[in-house]
């Protein structure tokens, strides 16, 4: 185990390689505020939320400061809405996603998440008043994120949720046309969603956490690019098992650093310390892109044959990495492969090197799935269905988390550029396939079963 003096020297070598810690999430229960009076509910949860992480922001940036090294992003989680205020109708759900936003915009968080509902066995009331009420209230806040898990391996796929889901989707895009349907990238759908994952749109605080917990999330495909770049300088002829070693052991020293921080941070606000989610998650910048490494491998462009492959390796040392650092690994923890936030990924579906269909093999081997994916405006609810239905799939057999976070973007084609900004990107938007010929199956509705490899878990 690494002490605090060599965490330091690591950040010392890491000061200009793009390591940060992504986010620092505050998880915050409401279970115990739930009530028939909505505006009672508003008031408490406002006073919650705004109570508890009054010097979040405070503490994080103290924190950075005395490592050197930036908490990019802070964040709260909350207990899933359609628990919490099951009694209501979708109009005080929308009101309830202002409320939220309101607190989130007092104690300056950068994103709330937590709209969220459980639905892979079924639908309740709750799940289906807050799934309509969605796009208003995705379209008239800021920093709200919604959430759904609709498969698990245990449960399978419940596939009138991900039809449901999907017809939101398009509604969402609709009501946020002036900004390329900039609502979608706030709403994700999901396969065995963890309960304690810090990033964005996925975290909720799950029913089996604390009052309150600190999750962390650590970045750091440019410390990963570096580290291989100068692995490569060194020796040109490393083998793929050498380069495994040596991405675990950077991931080893960056899990350390992101706990180091996060528990200093949970220490200063009196909660407890949740988990290190060591998940390459890259930005727009220059350097800081989890294709990049590809490249590196020897790849010409992430998409081209090979591609799985290396990915696959890179997921599997980085949990490798994280797990001998840190006995409180969680969330997602591995490589992402967001469209719109990866530079060199969005440079690859651009060019046509990368496709909607090998976006989909990827996901059967990275951390989360098809992330921050810019689709024609006129793509059906079915077509997305069905988009969405694959990937849970994906996650359901290979008994890991994947992710639909799709955006049909408006008056816009194949080809055409969309933009989300800030650290959501901006992407050319890819064509989808067979479009139009999915209907018939994903109107079917029920569930598709757990496989047998689940049952008696």
């Amino acid at each position: 185990m690494l002490t605090e003096k060599e965490v330091l020297a690591t950040l010392e070598m890491l000061r200009n390689e793009h390591l940060d810690v992504r986010t620092v999430t505050l998880g915050i229960s409401l279970f115990d505020l739930a009530t028939h009076d909505g505006a009672r509910f508003r008031d408490r949860l406002k006073a919650r939320i705004t109570g508890m992480a009054a010097s979040l922001v405070e503490v994080c940036d103290e924190v950075g400061d005395i490592y050197g090294i930036p908490v990019v992003n802070k964040r709260i989680s909350v207990s899933p809405m359609a628990v919490v205020g099951a009694p209501f109708a979708p109009r005080e759900m929308v009101q309830a996603a202002q409320s939220l936003d309101e607190a989130a915009r007092e104690v300056n968080v950068d994103f709330i998440g937590g709209f969220s509902a459980l639905v892979e066995k079924g639908l309740a009331r709750g799940d289906l008043s807050l799934i309509e009420a969605v796009p208003e209230a995705l379209m008239s806040t800021s920093r709200l994120c919604a959430s759904f898990n609709v498969a698990t391996t245990a449960a399978g796929v419940n596939m009138d949720a991900v039809l449901l889901l999907a017809k939101t989707i398009k509604a969402a895009a609709a009501a946020t046309a002036d900004r390329d349907g900039l609502a979608c990238a706030k709403l994700g759908v999901f396969a065995n969603l963890p309960q304690d994952v810090p990033f964005m749109a996925g975290a909720y605080h799950g029913v089996g956490e604390p009052n309150a917990v600190i999750n962390v999330g650590v970045s750091g495909p440019g410390v990963v690019k570096k580290a291989l770049e100068r692995a490569r300088l060194a020796d040109a002829h490393l083998s793929l098992d050498e380069v495994s070693e040596i991405i675990k052991r950077t991931a080893f020293k960056v899990t350390r650093v992101g706990e180091l921080i996060g528990r200093e941070v949970a220490r200063r606000l009196n909660v407890p310390f949740g988990v290190v989610d060591l998940s390459l998650a890259p930005t727009p910048n220059v350097g800081d892109s989890v294709g990049e490494i590809f490249q590196i491998l020897g790849l010409s462009h992430i998409g081209v044959p090979g591609s799985t492959a290396a990915l696959a390796l890179l997921n599997d040392a980085v949990k490798k990495g994280g797990a001998f650092a840190s006995s409180s690994v969680g969330g997602f923890s591995g490589a992402f492969i967001p469209v719109s936030e990866d530079l060199n990924i969005a440079e690859a579906v651009a060019t046509g090197n990368l496709t909607l269909h090998k976006l989909e093999a990827l996901t059967s081997v990275c951390s989360v799935g098809l992330d921050m994916v810019a689709l024609p405006g006129d793509t059906s609810a079915e077509t997305l269905a069905a988009i969405i239905a694959d990937e849970m799939a994906i996650g359901v057999i290979n008994r890991k988390t994947t992710a639909a976070r799709l955006i049909p973007v408006p008056g816009k084609k194949a080809g055409d550029r969309a933009y989300f900004g800030g650290l959501l990107g901006e992407a050319t938007i890819i064509p989808v396939p067979g479009t139009g010929g999915s209907a018939g199956f994903v109107n079917m509705g029920g569930r598709i079963p757990a496989p047998l490899q689940s049952l008696g878990n």
